[in-house]
């Protein structure tokens, strides 16, 4: 019997080291380094031992590649064909992560039993198959061409594969498989990497399209190494505040199309429930009479978004003044409220200050200053704002109103949805054409003009 091999892994990059370290060379993290047993003896199945074709590699030109127009799989969830760019590519390998129970195995599970001219695979560590039975009889969707396998073994796992040959497979997790090219335990950093290795072989030589189901860590990483994100084609985010019923399908990355895009869903008890228009729901429990609230025009990834800004100014009880934010920047809120008191001469130092995004959202666009403003400005006048308004202007440090982009969208959504005016940069005013639309657009270069303009 051969000697057992090891090795030490950082667990948070993948760095391979054969001796024990205490600072990674590659991502300068202190103590990550664990041992793990290493057996690539040859003796074991992986893909390549049920692959029916060998790839004959040889150096080709650039020229005489020929190209294909690129075809995708379309899905019955618009929200998924928008995050992959279009469709589900063949051939592509896909890695999905979020929190636990944010719904990421509901959402595969649906999409795979609505796809009913496509042969499914669902290989599933975590479950066994009454539980995924019980979740598909929620969902109410049949579908005979949709198969399930409960197995962690890569080797078992292509044996069903090669009998089956579906035309899609969705694992969930890649956290819990264990291929026996590796002695490691599952969930270690040499095993989630020969696992998507040999699933990335998989795709690629068959044309099967792949979806990795992922863990996040407790910092909200993808866990396993950094490596399995280079890995694969396609990375989604899966979050949202679990108190709230919306999800957001987020793409860190993409090869087949823009890395810009988000789908939005709400959780219910019927499964994952598209959400095609989510600027109605988010300002839909606003009431008009109180000072406070604002309305700011953003956009999340490519889509525009009208969201409700609230902001809450009160006299400060002890020495030290508060500073609470749900759903936005802290650091941007104490710029803004620095700019307020240098620029407008507001005082805000004896005041505690409370800024929450209405709808468990986060936002990081910075053109939803302005509404942080105004909403900040209604609630120490203690006046509401206008009815009908809302804003798109990013804020400098000068109190001037800065221009955004794709400031048309963000117009067109407004008007959309009834308001009758809208407060932009005046330096946004070369990008759009006012008379084209019925919306009142006023352009405004200063924070004092808009203080002026509302109060």
């Amino acid at each position: 019997m051969s000697k057992v091999k090891t090795a030490f892994f950082c667990s948070n990059c993948g760095y391979e080291s054969a001796k024990w370290l205490g600072k990674c060379p590659a991502c300068a993290s202190w103590n990550t380094f664990t041992e793990e047993v290493l057996d690539k003896g040859g003796q074991e199945e992986s893909w390549d031992d049920y692959s029916a074709d060998k790839r004959n590699s040889k150096t080709v030109a650039l020229s005489d590649v020929a190209g294909h127009p690129e075809k995708r799989i379309l899905s019955k969830d618009p929200e998924l064909n928008r995050v992959l760019g279009g469709g589900i590519v063949p051939g592509s390998i896909v890695l999905v992560a979020g929190e636990p129970g944010i719904g990421k195995s509901t959402l595969f599970l649906q999409n795979g039993l609505q796809l009913g001219n496509l042969k499914v695979l669902y290989i599933s560590g975590e479950e066994s198959e009454q539980q995924i039975k019980m979740r598909a009889d929620r969902l109410k969707i049949s579908n005979d061409q949709f198969f399930l396998l409960t197995e962690t073994a890569t080797q078992v796992i292509f044996k069903e594969i090669k009998k089956l040959k579906p035309q899609l497979v969705i694992v969930d997790s890649v956290q819990t498989l264990q291929s026996n090219m590796i002695e490691s335990s599952a969930g270690s950093v040499s095993q989630i990497r020969e696992c998507a290795a040999e699933f990335q072989r998989f795709a690629k030589d068959t044309g099967t399209p792949v979806f990795l189901i992922g863990h996040i860590t407790k910092d909200g990483a993808i866990a396993g190494p950094k490596i399995l994100e280079h890995m694969v084609d396609t990375v989604l985010q899966f979050e949202g505040d679990r108190h709230y019923a919306y999800r957001i399908l987020r793409t860190l990355k993409n090869r087949f199309g823009s890395t810009a895009e988000l789908g939005i869903y709400e959780m219910t008890g019927d499964g994952m429930r598209i959400v095609s228009n989510p600027s109605e729901i988010l300002i839909a429990q606003r009431e008009e009479q109180l000072s406070g609230s604002a309305i700011a025009a953003t956009l999340e990834g490519m889509r525009p978004l009208l969201i409700e800004v609230q902001a809450l100014v009160t006299q400060s009880v002890y020495g030290t003044p508060q500073r609470t934010v749900t759903g936005f920047d802290l650091r941007r809120l104490q710029l803004l409220l620095a700019v307020l008191e240098k620029r407008g001469g507001f005082h805000f130092g004896a005041k505690d200050v409370f800024v929450n995004i209405a709808g468990g959202i986060k936002v990081e666009d910075p053109s939803i200053d302005l509404a942080v403003i105004c909403a900040l400005l209604s609630s120490y006048e203690d006046v509401p704002l206008p009815a009908h308004i809302c804003f798109a202007g990013e804020v400098g440090l000068n109190g001037e109103i800065r221009a955004v982009n794709r400031i048309e969208q963000r117009i067109a959504e407004a008007e959309k949805l009834g308001f009758e005016k809208i407060i932009v940069s005046r330096y946004n005013k070369k990008s759009f054409d006012p008379k084209a639309y019925k919306i009142n657009v006023v352009a405004l270069s200063r924070v004092d003009e808009v203080y002026r303009q509302l109060f």
